[in-house]
C-alpha cells in the first residue's frame, strides 16, 4: 500500500496548527528550538534535514519522514542524497528502518515530482 505523502503532510500540518492553538506557549518554544537547530552553521540546513530524516526513519515516525523529506527537497537534496541517508538509517536502525526507508524514498519521489 502506498501512502499519499502530500496529503499526509497537509493533514499533519492541520493537526499541528490545531495543537498550536491549544498550546501556544509550548508550540512557540518548540518552534524556537527547531529554528535554532536547523539554522545554518557548520552544517548546512540541507544536511541537518537529512540527519532529521535519518532519525525519523530509525525512529519509525511517518510524520517526520514526510516533513523532513519535504524540507530536504526545499534545501536542494537529491534522490541520491536521500538514498544515502536511508542507507545510514537502515544501518543504525535495522529491519524496521528498512521498511521506513522504503517509505522515505516513496515520499521523496512523490514530493519532488520524480
Amino acid at each position: 500500500m502506498h501512502k499519499d505523502w502530500k496529503t499526509a503532510n497537509q493533514t499533519l500540518s492541520q493537526a499541528i496548527t490545531d495543537y498550536r492553538k491549544a498550546s501556544p506557549e509550548l508550540a512557540r518554544a518548540f518552534s524556537g528550538l527547531a529554528n535554532v537547530a536547523t539554522a545554518p552553521g557548520e552544517l548546512s540546513p540541507k544536511t541537518k534535514e537529512l540527519i532529521a530524516l535519518g532519525i525519523g526513519i530509525a525512529g519509525r515516525c511517518d510524520g517526520c519522514i514526510g516533513f523532513h523529506t519535504a524540507a530536504a527537497i526545499r534545501h536542494g537534496a537529491t534522490r541520491a542524497e536521500i538514498l544515502e541517508t536511508i542507507d545510514v538509517a537502515i544501518y543504525m536502525g535495522g529491519g524496521p528502518s528498512y521498511v521506513y526507508g522504503a517509505q522515505a524514498l516513496e515520499a521523496f519521489d512523490q514530493l519532488s515530482g520524480s
